[in-house]
């Protein structure tokens, strides 16, 4: 929705810039820890891999292909992340029942949205929204990893508020001076961007932080396998799209890989 009021640069300028600017003056007004030196340096640099580059690659994604198809490319996040993860010098170690875990949420993610792929016929624009797409998750994965092996005095979602800040200024230059399409302002489209504002910004990734710092990265990860069951509720609830037997078995089969990998992830120490 917010695409079709806002060019892609100047979307993810405003959405983050808003979002930032109200967590860190909450954060001021409270009396917490703001990042100081080093740590703000690596706060916003952190922000504008996973954020600018991860959530920009997902938005110009969305020009080429429908969302839900969006959503089945990302949740391919989980590998990627687990995949860096195992690389890294003491990286958690990847177990075979937690891939497998991982894999019955994968299956149940292509059953709830694979239909929808068989029937796209602009073959070169899905091959360009996959790519952009893998680039997206790749920082998105690399860049959580680096900020989740940081040590700093501020809050988790302090420093989420400094990445989404870091991430909207980066993109507010070029969204100024590179030519794009004109905005077209319309309720349909403020009312598009305050939800991502809130709900995908300042309740969303702050609640994205705080976990990875606290749970094991293959439960962290799996995020992207409950976006497209959210993404089919709140569809159902606001458009009356259908949700059928296939829909239902296909939530069953994702919510059953999640319970799974936090099992063996947990049996495992994680």
């Amino acid at each position: 929705m917010a695409l079709e009021s806002f060019p892609p640069l100047a979307l993810v300028a405003m959405r983050f810039v808003i979002s930032g600017a109200i967590l860190l003056t909450a954060a001021r007004v409270m009396g917490a820890a703001l990042p100081r030196g080093r740590e703000l340096l690596v706060s916003a640099a952190t922000g504008v891999l996973i954020l600018g580059v991860g959530n920009g690659c997902l938005t110009f994604a969305e020009l080429w292909i429908p969302s839900g198809i969006a959503a089945l490319f990302v949740t391919l996040t989980p590998f990627w992340m687990v995949g860096i993860e195992t690389l890294l010098p003491g990286g958690e170690r990847l177990h075979v029942p937690t891939a497998a875990a991982m894999g019955v949420g994968l299956a149940g993610a292509g059953l709830l949205l694979g239909p929808d792929l068989l029937q796209q016929k602009a073959g070169g624009l899905v091959v360009r929204g996959f790519l952009v797409l893998q680039l997206g998750c790749a920082a998105w994965s690399f860049g959580s990893l680096y900020q989740r092996r940081q040590q700093g005095r501020a809050h988790p979602i302090v420093a989420g508020g400094v990445q989404q800040l870091a991430a909207g200024l980066a993109f507010a230059l070029p969204a100024l001076l590179l030519p794009q399409a004109p905005i077209r302002w319309s309720l349909r489209g403020a009312g598009a961007l305050l939800y991502l504002v809130a709900f995908g910004s300042i309740v969303g990734y702050s609640s994205y932080v705080y976990a990875l710092q606290k749970l094991p990265v293959a439960v962290v990860s799996i995020y992207s396998y409950v976006n497209p069951v959210v993404a089919v509720w709140l569809g159902w609830l606001v458009y009356r799209e259908p949700f059928g037997w296939r829909e239902a078995i296909a939530t069953g089969t994702i919510l059953l890989g999640v319970a799974l990998v936090k099992r063996f992830s947990r049996g495992h120490g994680g």
